[in-house]
This record gives structure tokens, C-alpha cells and sequence, in this order.
């Protein structure tokens, strides 16, 4: 497995160009299959959970081409309605083509996805708002099978018992084709929701109130191919401000949309960061020792859990003591351990972490476990005196894309090395 070395203690300065969003461009690929004809879905980023999803379509019947920043889709039929173990164990959203694949052909059969290193994360509010529409599931050897009724699925008033990204990204493309007035109570707010829905309504659907926790679709609708520009990443640009901060440096961030990342943005001035408009882009400088903070996370517009391992490695850079309340996830404090490691003062108790802030950190070998720890021990080594080393960073290609480049062209001294050290 590729390990990433970094030699800290260089502070980052220059532009970095934000990546489109990967958490908009799934949901989006997924509902592709709505519509036959050629889509071109542009800015999207080139990350291993794309490939994936690429093949999953290709194994629906679908053609799938990859170029630099875009992807085409020749949707001329499907031929299957399958979504198999092989591939979704290597992505959770893969479930995501189960509304659509319902929508179009009346049945799916989707590998359960389980759990994941942060926690389980069922799929029950998918199939009950499904069922609410009229389908039938049943489980079956670890595959979930749904079956729309005769005259396919129908309008519901659907409440959701938590604000679930993908369950509503799920429901939304299902409810486009179904006959009737659906709507989505309790909705996911999440700037990828109001994306899909952009997309949806370009392709022809009928919707209303994305960004709200009500959402509205009137079906059923006639769908067309289109072409779009993927939103930025608000998870990488985050990501970024972040490392700016830890390292002492400045970085001018260009295409993020400011807007996404409200409650991140005020956290990090309340510890002393500035962060300011440039034009169209966001210029953001810091340096340690940082204020502490206390920080719940929470589903849109709160504090986004994907930016809770981020942020503590700033923590770990306070004067003083921080903590951190995860409420998303049940398993997701794994990077502790190993900022521990480098000289971070962090103690768990449950699923709250307090953060005693320390003069520095040091280099060290270190593990990353999952998408957004890798992410924090990147930021770490960055900031740590000495060198660190990263290892089993494929989680990283998940949704960072290229990300060793582009912290070298801000001056980082970091190279990724390729099998075991």
C-alpha cells in the first residue's frame, strides 16, 4: 500500500484550485440513469470513488467515459438492474442507484453496504420512504430487493427520522418518475442535495424546496440528457484552510463557494483565523496558537462531521483547551490515536474529545484509517516538526484529488512512495 512522507514545518503560501465536489458528482452520476441520451458532466474530480462509480454504471449497461475534469454518459438502455457486492463494498454510495434503478425499470437489487470504518450507516430510510411510494423490499443474502407496484411507484408524504444525505438524494430521484406529489419532510439540507436537485430540474423534473427540510417533487416527469458543471468541494476547501492555518501560511482558494462553509468559516475566526473574499476566490491566513474552540457537530447548516478530524488537528495547535462533540457518527474519533501519536494531547470520553493544546507537534509514523482522518495526519505532518509518514493513504484517493501535488505547489515538502516502505 502507497505510504505519503512528509517532511513538516514549511508554512503553505500561493493558489490552490478547488476540485468539484466528489459528494455532488456520485448522486449526480447516479441519476444519469434517469434519462436516456448523452450527458457531460463537467469539473468533476478524478478520485478512486468516480472510478467506482463508472464501473457500476458500465455494469448497468450504461457508457461511461472519463477525460480530465469530465465524464460522459451514453445512457441507450439498460441492461441490468443490479448493483453487486464487488463494487459496493468498495463505496457506500453505491446505494445510490437504487431510486433510480426503482424509477426506471420497477425493481433493484443492491448489495446491502454494511457498515464502515466510521460507523454504521443504514440504509432503513431509503426503503421506508420507498415502500411509502408503494415498493415492495425484501432482504435476501445480504441484497436488499425492491420491486415498484403495478403502474409504478406513487406520490407519498414521506417523513424522515434523521436527515439522511443519501436517503434523501435516493428518495428525490425515485419521486421524479413516480405519479404524483411526493414530499420529503425532515430533508437533508446539505449544498449536495441542492445540487442533485439543480441537475434533476435541468434534466425536467418538477421541484421545489431543496435547501429546506421540506422538499416537494410533482411526477411524474419527462426526462432529458444535459450537460452541467459540477459545484465545488466544500469538504477539500475546508480541508485547505485548515492546513493554511496549521502551517502559519496564506493560501488564496479558488472556485470554493464561501457560502458551503458557514459554520467551518466561523469557527475557524473565532480561533483566530482570517478568512476573507478575493473576488471569486477566499484568501485564508492563521498561524498557532489558535483559540479554543467547542464544537458539536450536526447535519447542514451545522459543523459538517467530515471536517471534525480536520479542525482538531488546529485544536491540537490552541492555547489552551477545545472540545469536540461528534454526533453523525459513532466511530469516528479513530485519528485520535495517532495524533496522540505526534505529540497531541486529545482524551476520549464516549463520543466527546477534549483537546489540551500543546506547543508543537512532532514527526512520526502513523496509520490513517478512513477518508477524513487521512486528511488530518496529512495536515498534521505538515505542521509537525520532523517527518511523518502516512500510511495505507488509499483512502485519500477517495476524495482528495491530487492532493500531493497541490500542497507542493503551495511549498510543501510531501511525496507519496508507492508499495510498502
Amino acid at each position: 500500500m502507497d505510504s505519503i512522507v512528509i517532511r513538516g514545518g514549511r508554512s503553505l503560501h500561493g493558489d490552490v484550485p478547488i476540485s468539484g465536489s466528489k459528494n455532488a458528482s456520485l448522486p449526480i452520476l447516479c441519476a444519469s440513469l434517469l434519462a436516456e441520451g448523452k450527458s457531460v458532466f463537467r469539473n468533476v474530480p478524478d478520485l478512486r470513488d468516480i472510478r467506482t462509480t463508472s464501473a457500476l454504471l458500465r455494469h448497468l449497461g450504461v457508457h461511461v467515459e472519463q477525460t480530465p475534469g469530465a465524464v460522459t454518459v451514453r445512457n441507450n438502455g439498460l441492461t441490468a438492474h443490479e448493483a453487486p457486492y464487488e463494487l459496493v463494498k468498495q463505496m457506500r454510495a453505491s446505494v445510490l442507484v437504487l431510486g433510480p434503478l426503482v424509477a426506471r425499470l420497477g425493481r433493484a437489487r443492491v448489495s446491502l453496504p454494511g457498515g464502515c470504518a466510521i460507523g454504521a450507516r443504514p440504509i432503513d430510510e431509503h426503503l421506508r420512504g420507498l415502500e411509502a411510494m408503494g415498493a415492495h423490499t425484501t432482504l435476501d443474502h445480504g441484497y436488499v430487493d425492491v420491486y415498484a407496484p403495478a403502474g409504478g411507484l406513487r406520490g407519498a408524504s414521506i417523513v424522515l427520522e434523521a436527515p439522511t444525505v443519501t436517503g434523501t438524494e435516493n428518495l428525490m430521484c425515485a419521486a421524479v418518475l413516480a405519479e404524483g406529489r411526493t414530499t420529503l419532510s425532515n430533508a437533508a439540507r446539505e449544498p449536495e442535495v441542492v445540487e442533485l436537485a439543480k441537475v434533476l430540474i435541468k434534466m425536467g423534473a418538477k421541484i421545489h424546496g431543496a435547501g429546506t427540510d421540506v422538499i416537494t417533487i410533482a411526477g411524474p416527469s419527462t426526462l432529458n440528457p444535459i450537460e452541467h458543471s459540477i459545484v465545488a468541494d466544500r469538504i477539500e476547501a475546508g480541508t485547505f484552510l485548515v492546513a493554511a492555518a496549521c502551517t502559519g501560511g496564506e493560501i488564496r482558494l479558488k472556485g470554493v463557494v464561501l457560502d458551503h462553509l458557514t459554520a467551518l468559516v466561523a469557527a475557524l475566526r473565532r480561533a483566530g483565523v482570517t478568512i476573507e473574499r478575493d473576488g471569486a476566490a477566499v484568501v485564508a491566513a492563521g498561524k498557532p496558537p489558535f483559540a479554543p474552540l467547542e464544537i458539536s457537530t450536526a447535519p447542514y447548516p451545522g459543523f459538517p462531521t467530515d471536517m471534525q478530524a480536520q479542525i482538531m488537528v488546529l485544536m491540537s495547535l490552541g492555547a489552551g483547551m477545545s472540545t469536540m462533540a461528534e454526533t453523525i457518527f459513532e466511530n469516528r474519533f479513530m485519528h485520535i490515536s495517532e495524533l496522540n501519536r505526534m505529540g497531541a494531547n486529545i482524551v476520549q470520553e464516549g463520543r466527546v474529545a477534549t483537546v489540551s493544546g500543546v506547543e508543537r507537534l512532532q514527526g512520526a509514523e502513523v496509520m490513517a484509517t478512513d477518508l477524513r482522518a487521512s486528511a488530518s495526519l496529512i495536515i498534521a505532518g505538515l505542521a509537525a516538526e520532523g517527518t511523518t509518514t502516512v500510511r495505507r493513504v488509499y483512502h485519500i484517493d477517495r476524495g482528495y484529488e491530487a492532493i500531493e501535488r497541490k500542497l507542493g505547489a503551495l511549498g510543501a515538502d510531501i511525496s507519496r512512495i508507492e508499495g510498502n516502505l
